[in-house]
């Protein structure tokens, strides 16, 4: 479920904005980015049934380093970590985004395909037409290059929080939907998983607003 009240404030970024909005979603592993992101673009559609394609959702996932590329580095074992990701490709994508496009023009985004733990590329179509990009990931607010140039391309940032405890049992459930034994998948979440969520939760002060399960626990800015 998807507050109104986000859905709103959403509507109100990209009325009053005189260029394409882009709405970055961050959080720990099994926050429920994705959940909200996917929510929040169909809410925006529906609100706007006359301007097709008003609004797409353009995931980090996609900048995931393909699993060859980690074994050569030797850093499979660490994948999710804020290093297995190429962030200066997404920036150079969210730095598109921004640009006019021509009449009819398409600019095509990796998405992450979970049956094979791989990204995959020129899989989400953006239209000309879309005003507003939402985009997912873990590390939209990490203060470091090339995240801080990330978080300075996107006009507004919310944060996702749910308990840890929450947050672990997610993440196990969807391990196991995946393909992990139970053993592995509660491994995966209280080993990898949680190092990252430790390096991205006190990022959540630089956030525009905080939310749990798609309703708003915290308006207070820290940009």
């Amino acid at each position: 479920m998807i507050a109104d009240e986000l859905v709103a404030r959403a509507l109100r970024l990209a009325d009053a904005a005189g260029h394409r909005v882009l709405l970055g979603i961050a959080g720990g592993p099994g926050a429920g980015k994705t959940t909200l992101a996917v929510g929040l673009v169909e809410r925006l559609c529906a609100a706007r049934p006359e301007e097709p394609a008003f609004a797409a959702h353009v995931p980090m996932d996609g900048f995931h380093l393909a699993d060859a590329e980690l074994d050569r580095l030797g850093i499979r074992d660490r994948k999710g970590a804020v290093d297995t990701f190429d962030g200066w490709g997404y920036l150079t994508l969210l730095q598109r985004l921004t640009r006019p496009t021509r009449p009819g023009e398409v600019v095509y985004a990796p998405a992450f395909e979970r049956d094979l733990e791989q990204p995959l590329a020129g899989a989400i179509a953006v239209r000309a037409a879309t005003r507003v990009i939402v985009t997912e990931g873990n590390y939209l607010l990490v203060d470091a290059e090339p995240w801080r140039s990330v978080r300075t391309a996107l006009d507004e940032v919310w944060f996702c929080r749910l308990p840890r405890a929450t947050r672990l049992d997610r993440l196990t459930a969807r391990h196991r939907r995946f393909g992990k034994s139970p053993a592995a998948a509660r491994a995966w979440a209280a080993g990898p998983d949680e190092r990252n969520a430790e390096l991205i939760e006190p990022t959540a002060a630089r956030a525009d607003l905080q939310v749990a399960d798609g309703f708003v626990v915290d308006t207070e800015s820290g940009r």
